[in-house]
């Protein structure tokens, strides 16, 4: 496991407050569980009105929290002013999103000045066990508040 230092000593204050902003996280109900240098860890119950046609998680929800996940990772390693943007992401959904929770872990496993490298999962946990769903590794850029 790679260990960061943060370049803002309140990044993890930072991280939260944005966090808070995001109306997406809000409506589906995801909370954010864990912030450390370089990772994040963001929960979902499993609810009804977030599932596709056979009762899983829907991808695009899935997708959802590991990029957000992956980018709040990247963004805790930034200094204090500049946000992240999502270049790109890759996902590969090993196995159905079924379970009454799901926990997305996002990682830095690159850090750079313009772009940083993440990579993350998604786990459906039931009695006690963690279930691999998905697996993304994605690109993010900094950007310069508006």
């Amino acid at each position: 496991m790679l260990i960061f230092e943060p370049r803002d000593p309140n990044f993890e204050t930072r991280v939260r407050a944005s966090f808070a902003r995001l109306s997406l996280m809000k409506t589906i109900g995801a909370s954010l569980t864990r912030v450390s240098p370089g990772e994040v860890e963001i929960e979902l119950r499993l609810r009804q009105n977030l599932t596709q046609q056979h009762g899983f998680l829907a991808a695009g929800i899935v997708t959802a929290i590991l990029d957000t996940a992956c980018g709040y990772a990247a963004l805790s390693l930034m200094p204090a002013g500049p946000e992240v943007l999502t270049v790109e992401y890759k996902v590969n959904f090993v196995s159905p999103a079924r379970g009454p929770r799901l926990i997305a872990r996002g990682r830095v496993t690159k850090p750079g000045r313009t772009l940083t490298v993440c990579a993350g999962d998604v786990f459906a946990l039931s009695n006690g066990s963690e279930k691999l769903v998905a697996t993304m590794l994605a690109t993010m850029i900094t950007a310069e508040q508006r």
